[in-house]
């Protein structure tokens, strides 16, 4: 387990643990002083500081030190993630990942990873998840791209919504966002356990990210705005958004840029976007993260109208194999040995049997032949259902040694919904 004080050897040492220790409050600034320099430098507004500052779980972060100066920056937010089947899972939200320039290539960041990962596991976390800012650095660590994320940018004025029934039946109104946040976490509540990837925000303040809205981050946008959905006097969906006011020789070019939505069911989320598709004076929806097979694509009149783009959202790592891997459930039966490659977390190298159904499933250690071999970053990239194991084999990296293993196994880790990421951390 961590513990606050500096695990031995020379105070000015780094590229090992000897350089580490767990984050203390009175250090908070200096530390993250040295992430933003990572990042480029630029000063967050002090709402946005304040806030990351109150998350902070201090026994979960570290910081990597020459003599008295910080040189490197990890933490692990605690959370519980939605695994496919629906069950919220300890997952260790890796974060504030930093090495200052003057300190490259010296081991910073590995020793951090594998001090990070030795403290995940003792806490009893089978899974660590990140968003990477650079997706070529994590592989190494076993870290697969598990997920991904839609962008579009929609042409309002020439693209039609075509909505389900009900969806008349949806009443719409403007609320200041911090007066209905309860509603609106109660609504994100009741998603969370139906698509893999969602978080659970089971910790004061992670419900007020949403509401960050320092005007240095607008860019000539509106302050946030916010809508509801009720049926029946009962909130069932929210969307939060800013308006970009904008002319041009042919008058109105407003963009509206989407920051969350979300509905429980069909006829709230079409009521959502039809409204933000009809906004007066816009011409342009930006949408950024969304789900990938979100509904929408299938009810506009001209789908290259909206200039989608996809791109790498969710890295997860399985901690430990075997408790990951029982900790969900599989859409087809299956019962495979896996012969698993992990040389930067070893406990977890060598064959596993994997037993398991829509019901529930078992991953134990066994001496059978392997069936398929593969290493933990490719189990990393199918946990959630996002990722065919067939896809990973056609780029050779999942090996099949019994004929038809592989596919038994690619449908049984899929998800009949795509995974996301609701938000980041």
């Amino acid at each position: 387990m961590a513990t606050d004080e500096v695990t031995g050897g020379p105070a000015g040492r780094v590229g090992s643990t000897a350089g580490l220790r767990v984050l203390r409050p009175e250090d908070w600034d200096r530390w993250y002083g040295n992430l933003l320099r990572a990042f480029g430098g630029v000063e967050e507004a002090d709402e946005e500081r304040e806030l990351w500052r109150e998350l902070t779980e201090y026994d979960r972060f570290l910081g990597a030190w020459d003599g008295d100066t910080v040189v490197g920056t990890t933490g692990a937010f605690s959370f519980r993630m939605t695994v496919p089947g629906g069950a919220p899972v300890p997952a260790a939200g890796v974060t504030m990942v930093g090495v200052a320039a003057t300190h490259r290539r010296r081991g910073v960041l590995t020793s951090m990873m594998r001090r990070q990962l030795e403290d995940v596991r003792a806490w009893g976390e089978p899974l660590a998840v990140l968003t990477a800012s650079e997706p070529a650095i994590y592989g190494r660590f076993g870290y697969g791209a598990a997920s991904f994320q839609l962008a579009a940018e929609i042409d309002t004025d020439r693209v039609a919504l075509a909505v389900p029934d009900g969806t008349d039946d949806v009443r719409l109104r403007y609320a200041e966002p911090a007066d209905v946040l309860e509603a609106c976490e109660a609504v994100y509540a009741r998603l969370v356990p139906q698509r893999p990837g969602m978080l659970a925000r089971h910790r004061p303040g992670w419900e007020r990210v949403g509401l960050l809205d320092p005007e240095s981050g607008r860019e000539g946008a509106s302050p946030l705005q916010c809508v509801v959905a009720e049926r029946g006097g009962r909130v069932v969906g929210f969307a939060r958004f800013r308006v970009k006011p904008g002319w041009g020789p042919g008058g109105f070019e407003g963009s509206v840029i989407l920051r969350e939505l979300y509905g429980l069911d069909p006829a709230a989320q079409a009521a959502l976007w039809r409204f933000l598709f009809g906004i007066d004076l816009t011409s342009t929806l930006v949408v950024r993260g969304r789900p990938v097979d979100e509904a929408w694509q299938h009810q506009v009149s001209d789908i290259r109208r909206c200039r989608l783009r996809v791109r790498d959202q969710y890295y997860v790592r399985l901690v430990e194999v075997g408790a990951a891997l029982a900790a969900r459930t599989y859409q087809a039966p299956v019962d495979v040995v896996l012969e698993v490659a992990d040389p930067f977390c070893p406990w977890n190298e060598g064959r596993w049997r994997l037993t398991g159904d829509a019901k529930g499933a078992s991953c134990e250690r066994t001496s059978d032949a392997a069936e398929l071999a593969l290493s933990v970053r490719e189990l990393g990239a199918a946990y959630l259902g996002g990722v065919p194991l067939v896809s990973l084999a056609a780029a050779g990296r999942v090996r099949e040694l019994r004929p038809g293993a592989l596919a038994e196994a690619s449908v049984a880790f899929g998800s009949a919904v795509a995974p996301w990421l609701p938000h980041g951390f």
